[in-house]
């Protein structure tokens, strides 16, 4: 793709307006209307597309002519689908255990691929593109809700997603909106940075949600601390996992364990535990669950999952 559709593309955004659902499964369950965004039905299966897409768009106007990324797969098929869009090659640097799935959908973006031995120490980094990128999603929220949720809930790895929240509520006035920041054990970097008041790097990611697994979260993270009130929570694989199959069986979708983070806030009990300790007002008007997707998950990977963690 070149000349006047490559220009278009630097212009228009990569990512669409995704859905916002009411369910009545997750709604009987927390006593309270919970809405879905569905950032699982964006072009690259994630929420990632916004701000990466953004990021390249801007490097494409600064005279980029071939992207590489280093990624576990949601960041890399953000990047060659944005690659693709702008009519320039894409490297995608993966660990050797990145499923078949991955890979192939990264082929036939038109990537590059290749395969390194192992994964890669991963530390959120830079994220002021990204952020804008992903402020888009409050702009979305706005425009249908007209008034703000009484809580937020989405799944933090690096910090991207969280950091382009918090700049969305600013921008909209609902910074007062609380956030439920939800990472599972093994991949908790934000939440043993609050614990130990700085940054610190986890030894190793055991999580099974390897989207989550950034070793270190970006110092911005820490930072939204300070404007925003956050709540960050853990829960266990098993968890996320079981989140993830109640959310097949309740809305007919798939997503991965990351994501499940996210609505095991719901699906365990606990926004309502947040409520009953006085962490949440006991009413709240609804709750926005970010379900922010991802690639790395068909029926046979939430089996060999389940099965690993001893789930029937």
């Amino acid at each position: 793709m070149d000349g006047p559709v490559a220009e278009h593309a630097k212009q228009e955004p990569f990512h669409v307006v995704t859905p916002l659902l009411e369910s009545w499964a997750l709604s009987q369950v927390a006593g309270m209307p919970v809405f879905l965004k569905c950032e699982n039905v964006q072009p690259s299966g994630s929420f990632k597309i916004r701000g990466i897409g953004h990021f390249c768009q801007e490097m494409a106007k600064k005279g980029c002519r071939h992207l590489v990324c280093s990624s576990g797969g949601n960041a890399g098929i953000a990047a060659a689908y944005a690659a693709r869009k702008l009519g320039i090659p894409a490297t995608i640097v993966l660990p050797e255990s990145t499923s078949l799935q991955v890979v192939q959908r990264l082929q036939g973006e038109g990537a590059e691929v290749q395969l390194t031995g192992k994964e890669r120490s991963q530390r959120g980094g830079c994220l002021g593109p990204y952020r804008k990128g992903h402020a888009s999603l409050v702009q979305e929220l706005k425009a249908v809700l007209r008034t703000p949720p009484g809580a937020l809930v989405l799944a933090v790895g690096g910090g991207g997603l969280l950091a382009g929240v918090v700049a969305g509520l600013l921008e909209v006035g609902w910074q007062h909106v609380p956030i439920i920041a939800m990472e599972t054990h093994g991949a908790h970097c934000f939440n043993a940075a609050i614990t130990a008041g700085k940054l610190v790097t986890l030894p190793d990611i055991t999580s099974v949600a390897k989207s989550l697994g950034a070793k270190t979260v970006a110092a911005r993270a820490l930072e939204c601390m300070q404007v925003c009130k956050i709540h960050s929570e853990v829960v266990e694989d098993t968890e996320a996992v079981s989140a993830v199959q109640q959310l097949l069986d309740d809305e007919r979708m798939l997503v991965e364990p990351a994501c499940g983070a996210a609505l095991a806030a719901i699906y365990s009990g606990l926004l309502r535990r947040l409520q009953a300790e006085g962490c949440l007002p006991p009413s709240l008007t609804s709750v926005v669950v970010i379900v922010c997707g991802g690639n790395n998950i068909n029926s046979r990977e939430l089996q060999a999952l389940k099965t690993h963690l001893g789930q029937v």
